[in-house]
Parts: structure tokens; C-alpha cells; sequence
């Protein structure tokens, strides 16, 4: 077996002190319009943060456990570790993320984790820490194909830990737009600032790891609007700083509507499988809703 370092355990340090440089920034007059940080928010992303890298360490035998009974067992194929491979590897994970990320915004069951990650108000660095305490045991299914084509187990892991460094960066206001052709392939702070928005024309956009062409590829791509800046949030906030309450209360959500009230059990389902805000009365409103409403407005 490969043996290749956990590479997120030793990025800690530079997280720590890419937040102290982007706090300085943040703080100069040039960047008096963007919210920065707050103490209390701030404090609960870092917590997230470790709750998920103390988490991770049972998360990732189940994964590594899952992957390696595909790839012993079923895979069609063995591709080779070597350096071709891995830029096969590096196309085939980000399409993976995408469909992951997306998916994670229009099915509740992976939204009541994933919503941990849009739920500070604040976007800086430490947002980017903000991760779930439930999603890993589960959200690994999108990549299971991978060693089934042939991926080697700890190839996969080592490029989904290079995936979610790459998108630590992009948590920030204190980068504006970068080069075109960068803006045009990569994911960028823009880029990630939409899919952080609240904005009706923001919601559900920019789904990219690394790669922003699977969103204009897909029609999920927005770009950041000099008339419309960005709301972060959700569009009915938890307005909680407490890491357990972050964690789990939109999984308590969730669970209440399955099994509460007069229902049938095709809508009990529904409220699993369905996007977020959907409701078996018809009252509730999805994202493209609330697009079309903005768009209306902004058309009259």
C-alpha cells in the first residue's frame, strides 16, 4: 500500500497563520466594507474544525475500509500509482466533489450536514474550517467508483485531502477577482463567495472544488455581481454560535418533519430526498423559486 502523508494534519500550522495574515489585512481601510471576523463566530468554525479532524479519525477507517472493499473485490481494472494516474485521479475527484457538492444543495439528507458550512454570516478563513461532524461518514458514496475503475485506495484520499486544501484559500474577501484565464478554469474567492451567498441569484451556484468548468459545463455557474453583493448565510439563518446546535440542528429539522404530523409515507420520504424549503403542502419555496421571484422583481 501507498504510504502517503495526512497532509491536512500538517497544513494546520499554515492555517493558523494564513487567519492571522488575512486578520491583518482585513483590518487595514481598504477592506472597511467587508464584515471580517467575529470573535464568537470565528471561535465556533474553529471548533467545527476540530471536531471534524478528532471525528475524521473514525470517519476515515470507514471510508478507507469502503474503498478497499471495492477495489479488492469489484474493481474492472488496476490503474498504476504513478504521475499519469494521478492527473486521471485529479479530473476524475473534482468531478466527484462537484456532483457530491451539488447534490449536497438539492437532496436535505445531504444538506442537513452540509449546511453546517454555509452557516456562519461572516466569510473569511476560518469559514473554511467549518465543516461537518456527520457528513464524512456518509458523503464518501460519490467517490466509491473511483476504485472501482481501478484507483488505488490511498491515491483517492491523499487527492480528496489536496481537493479541500485548495478550497481553504478561496474562503476570503480579502482577494478580489484574479487573472481571466484563472477566473475562467479555476475556482476562485469570487467564485466560492457566490456559492456562500443568500442572494436568491446566488443560491445553489458554483458547486466547484477545484475546477469551476464542471459548473458552466453542468449550468450551475454564476459570477459575482458588482451590483449585487453577497448575503452569507442561509436563507433562515440558525443564529447559534453553539458547536452542537451547528452541528446537528438541521438534522433535528429534518427528523421532525419525516415523523410528525399527517402525512403520507411518500412524503415522509420526500422530506429526505427533496431539496431544502421543500414542504408536502406545496407552501414550501426552493431555490429556483426564490430566483425567479428576484428575477421578476428586478425586472419590473
Amino acid at each position: 500500500m501507498p504510504d502517503f502523508p495526512n497532509i491536512i494534519l500538517f497544513a494546520i500550522p499554515f492555517f493558523i497563520l494564513a487567519m492571522l495574515v488575512e486578520l491583518f489585512v482585513t483590518t487595514r481601510s481598504k477592506f472597511k466594507e467587508t464584515k471580517g471576523y467575529e470573535v464568537k463566530d470565528a471561535f465556533a468554525s474553529i471548533a467545527m474544525g476540530l471536531g471534524n479532524v478528532f471525528l475524521g479519525f473514525l470517519s476515515k477507517a470507514i471510508v478507507l475500509g469502503c474503498l478497499f472493499l471495492v477495489y479488492e473485490h469489484l474493481r474492472f481494472f488496476t490503474i498504476p500509482v504513478t504521475w499519469w494516474s494521478f492527473v486521471l485521479l485529479f479530473f476524475a475527484d473534482d468531478l466527484s466533489y462537484y456532483w457530491f457538492h451539488r447534490i449536497s444543495h438539492e437532496c436535505r439528507l445531504f444538506w442537513a450536514s452540509h449546511v453546517v458550512h454555509h452557516s456562519s454570516q461572516h466569510y473569511n478563513l476560518s469559514t473554511a474550517l467549518r465543516q461537518t461532524w456527520s457528513g464524512s461518514f456518509y458523503s464518501f458514496i460519490f467517490w466509491l467508483w473511483l476504485p472501482l475503475v481501478g484507483f488505488h485506495p490511498a491515491m483517492i484520499m491523499l487527492q480528496m485531502s489536496i481537493s479541500l486544501l485548495y478550497q481553504f484559500w478561496i474562503h476570503t474577501e480579502a482577494i478580489d477577482k484574479l487573472p481571466k484565464w484563472f477566473e475562467a478554469i479555476f475556482n476562485t474567492p469570487s467564485h466560492h463567495r457566490v456559492h456562500h451567498g443568500s442572494n436568491p441569484i446566488y443560491l445553489d451556484r458554483n458547486h466547484a472544488g477545484i475546477l469551476i468548468i464542471w459548473d458552466k459545463l453542468f449550468g450551475t455557474f454564476q459570477p459575482e455581481l458588482e451590483t449585487e453583493k453577497v448575503k452569507y448565510g442561509l436563507v433562515k439563518n440558525l443564529n447559534t454560535f453553539n458547536p452542537i446546535k451547528i452541528a446537528f440542528l438541521e438534522w433535528a429539522y429534518m427528523f421532525k418533519d419525516v415523523f410528525t404530523g399527517k402525512k403520507t409515507l411518500k412524503d415522509r420520504w420526500n422530506y429526505v430526498t427533496k431539496p431544502p424549503g421543500w414542504k408536502h403542502d406545496g407552501t414550501g419555496k426552493l431555490s429556483h423559486d426564490l430566483r425567479e421571484e428576484w428575477l421578476k422583481s428586478m425586472n419590473n
